[in-house]
């Protein structure tokens, strides 16, 4: 190695990497990186706002601006298509959603003799770090973290537990799992808590489900200007920021289709946003009844469909009847879904992807299919972490 070695860029796993190929840790491009092993700090590197930092699991990319940050997001993506023997299309500037503006978290917990451990946990490891800030999180979020190891204290009877928290449109959602909360002392904690802070809806899971234990009026979260009802652990966009930024770009992407099918729709991020007639097909069967119930309340052109897109994918006579499809699979991609739809006539698809590596190898099969690429947007929604999103606009 020469006496002094740059950073050139940030591997998929955080570690900053040179131009010789050296992976070194808590690096940032522009870094150098001396014969000793010295970091000579570089125009991307900046002071980590959070204490718990690099030790909490929540944050990879505390000590990189938002530059650099964005540049990972987009090399993530670039990555992935060069490896499928794809060009790399125009690849939009990223979106990053800001700080403190994630709605919803999931939490682990354990004891420590007296002590009541909360927060992420520490990368590659079972090690919790005891959060006592938080720079991610919505303030509604991390203001009920003291309060919880209290409740914690009281009714926990195995050593570990998990906390769920979300924010819905009456408040926030608690889910506590690993409890059960059935004697006397623990249910009445649990109501007072729960009355203390104002919760939208409090439930315990001690293995066999959730069970709601407050709910003072149905919990709902707003899509597409529609209130839609939230099933306890359900999915949802992690930032609202970052649900705006994904709805627009999907919207782009279909122009001007008006008869749509929307795979993978969940509670209907997408469905609930689009003009026009769609179809909705969902796996979940909470969540597709939920944006069915949506849907009528809303006098929306939207017919929901309960069904399992892996196991009974869409065929080539049903996608005839569509102007645009999107598609948003869970990281496992959509593979079955999209060799059908390579053959397809669809004039436009929208690929909403949290996993850059399923999306190429699905994009490669769309391209092969007579699909061009037209522009791929990334989306920065868990601030400061390896999780990249995007959305991709196909076009036959």
């Amino acid at each position: 190695m020469s006496a002094d070695e740059p950073i050139v860029r940030i591997a998929s796993r955080g570690d900053g990497v040179t131009a010789s190929g050296r992976h070194i840790p808590m690096t940032a491009p522009g870094d150098r990186i001396g014969q000793d092993g010295t970091i000579t700090p570089g125009p991307y590197r900046r002071q980590p706002p959070c204490r718990h930092f690099p030790e909490c699991g929540g944050c990879q990319f505390q000590h990189v601006d938002d530059a650099a940050y964005a540049g990972f997001l987009a090399d993530r993506i670039s990555w992935a298509l060069s490896a499928q023997g794809l060009a790399v299309p125009e690849l939009r500037p990223a979106h990053l959603s800001p700080a403190r503006s994630r709605r919803r978290a999931a939490l682990s917990a354990a004891k420590q003799g007296s002590r009541i451990l909360l927060g992420f946990k520490e990368e590659g490891s079972h090690r919790i770090v005891d959060m006592h800030e938080c720079h991610i999180l919505r303030p509604e979020l991390f203001a009920l973290v003291g309060p919880l190891r209290d409740l914690l204290r009281l009714i926990m009877g195995r050593r570990q537990a998990n906390v769920r928290l979300t924010l819905a449109d009456q408040g926030l959602d608690l889910l506590i799992e690993g409890v059960e909360g059935e004697s006397l002392e623990a249910a009445e904690a649990l109501t007072a808590f729960a009355q203390a802070h104002a919760l939208a809806r409090l439930a315990v899971d001690g293995g066999y489900g959730a069970e709601t234990r407050w709910e003072p009026e149905p919990v709902t979260v707003t899509l597409g200007g529609v209130p839609v009802s939230l099933p306890a652990n359900s999915f949802l966009q992690a930032t609202q920021d970052g649900e705006v930024a994904l709805v627009e770009a999907v919207r782009e992407a279909l122009a001007p289709a008006r008869v749509v099918a929307d795979l993978f729709a969940g509670l209907g991020t997408f469905a609930l946003s689009l003009e026009g007639k769609v179809v909705a097909a969902e796996a979940g069967r909470d969540a597709a009844m939920a944006l069915q119930n949506a849907a009528h309340r809303s006098r929306r052109q939207i017919t929901v469909e309960h069904r399992d897109l892996y196991r009974r994918p869409l065929d080539a006579k049903e996608l005839g009847a569509f102007e645009a499809v999107v598609l948003d699979p869970p990281r496992a991609g959509a593979q079955e879904q999209v060799k059908i739809l390579a053959r397809s006539a669809v004039p436009r698809i929208a690929y909403v992807s949290c996993n850059p590596s399923t999306f190429g190898r699905d994009a490669r099969i769309l391209v092969e299919g007579g699909y061009r690429i037209d522009w791929v947007k990334p989306i920065g929604q868990f601030r400061w972490s390896t999780h990249v999103e995007l959305v991709c606009a196909f076009s036959k």
